[in-house]
């Protein structure tokens, strides 16, 4: 297609919607209303226009007698009013507007059926009716085909007085009424049936609309209610598990505050000293620990954003050993390893360490009679960094590995978790572009991998001497 051509279309394309648009921007509030005001105001334009052009026509032909003159005259006049009612639709007055140009029609039709006692052109008439009756509503139907019949009777009565022309008229209206009667009633008829049928299915549709707008309304008054409880069972939940999570953090001050009954008497005072030192940094760490919960706590009804920073998982995981044993029985072994490289991660250091210790704690529980836990770090083979925690605990069935990460789920007892451990180790980490996966059975102990993206080298802290820790 030529561009001009192509342009030509698009501006045409342009200027229908525009007109459109400006067709239905009329201040009526029913937006039915609102879209036959476009069609009728389209209708009373092409009508107050080619009507007057159409009898000039006539005129200029010569076919125009003197007794059609009367009938000209009305009919242009009514054509006339066509632009009064386009003007009342563009004031608001949509009903006044069609009321205006049903009476000018009917009044044309009366002044030039009385005049030449012909019906010349009844598509007005019946423009009249279907308008009025699809608009308006079937009053206003069944209104003006009163009016036409008033029409219709006016006509042959004018036609009746002139006294040569008695006979003739009598016969004209004998043969004129009954098939203007019959056809007109059912036109009306057909009309008022079609018109009930669908003012119902409206009204049915309105009343379906109304009765779902409630529903939604309840449902989300419910919706709103489920949420308050929610959260009330929530805050709930997260008040045992903050006591468990103390009571772990606690539990880990307390072994290493016991740490200085276990020192050999016999040693010398370099060796408690340095004993004691340990078993108080154990104990200060502990502490950070608790602060960090803490702030979390004060910060779940306004979380504040997490903080990435970016360390060597391998020496994160050799800082954790201290207590990440202290999480366990003596009856478990612990062995925290990290591979020689270093392993630089990007993600908030202080959660990674709780969900790291969450971790431990899930295993510590699936001890009971105690086991293994191993904790490492290594470069996987996709190139991202690898965390594997895993243990030797009685392990998971299939239905509670598959909700493992659900929010709120948990197979302990009521008041000894929260649920929510997991869950979180899960949005941390795929927060952090990493995935985590979990792989147990029933007697085969718990695994969790974790794959955290490897951060850039020069953003990555010098690699420390490669440790391993035991116990």
């Amino acid at each position: 297609m030529p561009r001009p051509l192509a342009t030509l279309r698009e501006r045409a394309a342009s200027g229908l919607r525009a007109a459109s648009a400006w067709l239905q921007d009329v201040p009526l509030a029913d937006p039915m209303d609102r879209r036959n005001a476009a069609t009728l105001q389209v209708l009373f334009l092409f009508l107050g226009t080619t009507v007057p052009l159409n009898w000039w026509r006539h005129v200029l032909a010569g076919m125009i007698t003197p007794q059609l003159r009367v009938y000209m005259f009305a009919d242009v006049a009514a054509a006339l009013f066509c632009f009064a009612s386009f003007w009342l639709i563009r004031r608001g007055r949509l009903r006044g507007g069609i009321a205006l140009f049903v009476t000018a029609q009917l009044s044309a039709a009366c002044a030039g059926y009385a005049a030449t006692a012909v019906m010349f052109d009844q598509t007005v008439q019946m423009l009249s009716l279907l308008i009025a009756g699809l608009v308006l509503g079937r009053r206003a139907l069944w209104t003006v085909f009163a009016m036409l019949l008033a029409v219709v009777a006016i006509g042959v009565l004018a036609n009746l007085l002139p006294a040569t022309r008695t006979e003739q008229a009598l016969t004209r209206a004998a043969v004129i009424l009954p098939s203007f009667v019959m056809s007109y009633l059912v036109v009306t008829l057909v009309l008022d049936r079609i018109i009930a049928a669908m003012r119902g299915a409206l009204a049915e549709s309105k009343a379906r609309g109304e009765r779902l707008e409630r529903e939604m309304r309840e449902r989300e008054r419910a919706q709103a209610q489920l949420v308050e409880a929610q959260k009330l069972e929530a805050t709930g939940r997260l008040a045992s598990g903050v006591a468990h999570d103390f009571d772990n953090i606690l539990a880990l001050m307390a072994g290493f505050s016991g740490e200085r009954h276990r020192v050999d008497p016999a040693a010398g005072g370099s060796a408690r000293a340095e004993a004691l030192a340990e078993a108080l940094e154990g104990v200060e760490q502990a502490a950070q620990r608790g602060m960090t919960l803490t702030r979390k706590l004060l910060s779940f009804a306004q979380p504040l954003p997490a903080r990435p920073e970016t360390f060597d998982a391998g020496q994160a995981l050799a800082e954790l050993a201290p207590m990440l044993r202290q999480s366990f029985g003596p009856d478990v072994r612990v062995r925290v390893g990290r591979a020689d490289t270093a392993l630089p991660i990007r993600i908030d250091r202080h959660q990674f360490d709780l969900m790291l210790l969450n971790i431990a704690s899930n295993a510590r529980d699936a001890m009971p009679d105690g086991g293994a836990f191993e904790a490492a770090a290594a470069r996987a083979a996709d190139g991202r960094v690898e965390i594997v925690l895993r243990d030797s605990g009685h392990g998971m069935p299939a239905h509670v590995r598959e909700r493992a990460f659900e929010p709120f789920f948990t197979t302990k007892p009521p008041g000894s978790g929260t649920g929510l451990g997991l869950a979180v180790a899960h949005g941390l980490v795929t927060g952090a572009d990493g995935s985590i996966e979990v792989e147990s059975a029933p007697g085969a102990g718990t695994a969790f991998r974790i794959l955290l993206p490897f951060a850039a080298a020069d953003a990555a802290p010098a690699g420390a001497q490669p440790s391993e820790v035991s116990t």
